[in-house]
């Protein structure tokens, strides 16, 4: 490829029981319940291969769970790449003010779980309000994110189905036989995967992604960076692609022009 940038090959499978998501307001579409999402970096222009998302994410997140489908349509809509940070949000939170949820008001306890019914309402997206593993060591599926993203391996969706074992499924992070069971449904190779996370390379990436983020002025997850503006919460996402958009053409799609090119983005994205 031009520019001496390699072509990478990004499978993104994302499974749920039941959803039925809200058509992006720039373009407006309809996905299956389980769906595979093929995006050939390596076609698309330099300028935009250069543009890169920032997606800082603790994998307990409530939140990054109801919007994960929703974020990755959103990348491979308009070909932008996902730098994938997964992070420990009580180290982050000790960093920059946060409250951990056990030691909020009960006021707040509680408005979290009404906000929690209404999103799962209107996505129609499955969410065990209060999971059986929740919450639990998350270093080891952490490590494994990273392990497969050092690999070039298709990455948006184990986060997604990871998120989803907590949130939907009643499943446990922390245990390694879990994680093995979540990398054999989606094709990867789980004892391969499993080594690799704790190598020193993976370890040392994931103890810097609390830096990482404060240095970047995260302070939630989850929390999503593209050409200098941040975006905090999975109700931000509208937001974040009208960004994504006018960086590319400045053309939020409102015009005859823009709403062809939204088209056909859509069209080279679901094939």
């Amino acid at each position: 490829m031009k520019g001496g940038i390699a072509s990478e090959r990004l499978i993104l499978r994302v499974r749920f029981e039941r959803t039925s998501l809200m058509p992006s307001p720039l373009c407006p579409s309809v996905f299956t319940v389980s769906f595979v999402l093929g995006l050939l970096i390596g076609d698309l222009p330099m300028a935009e291969t250069r543009r890169t998302i920032d997606y800082y994410f603790w994998l307990m997140s409530d939140w990054a769970y109801l919007g994960g489908v929703r974020f990755v349509q959103i990348a491979a809509r308009h070909g932008v790449p996902i730098n994938h940070i997964p992070m420990r949000m009580p180290d982050v939170y000790a960093g920059s003010g946060g409250i951990l949820l056990h030691q909020r008001s009960w006021q707040r306890q509680a408005y979290r779980i009404e906000e929690l019914k209404r999103w799962r309402a209107r996505l129609g997206i499955h969410v065990n309000i209060e999971p059986k593993f929740f919450p639990v060591d998350i270093d080891l599926a952490s490590c494994l994110v990273i392990a497969a993203q050092q690999r070039g391996l298709p990455v948006s969706g184990l986060v997604n189905a990871l998120m989803q074992a907590t949130w939907a499924e009643d499943r446990d992070q922390s245990d390694p036989a879990v994680l093995a069971d979540i990398c054999q449904e989606l094709g990867l190779n789980a004892a391969g995967l499993l080594a690799a996370a704790h190598a020193e390379s993976v370890v040392a990436e994931y103890q810097g992604n609390t830096a990482r983020a404060l240095a970047a002025g995260v302070f939630g997850s989850p929390f999503y960076l593209f050409a200098g503006e941040r975006f905090w919460g999975q109700d931000r996402l509208d937001m974040l692609e009208e960004a994504i958009v006018r960086s590319a053409s400045g053309d939020l799609g409102r015009t005859e022009a823009g709403r062809g090119r939204c088209r056909r983005r859509l069209n080279r994205a679901i094939r």
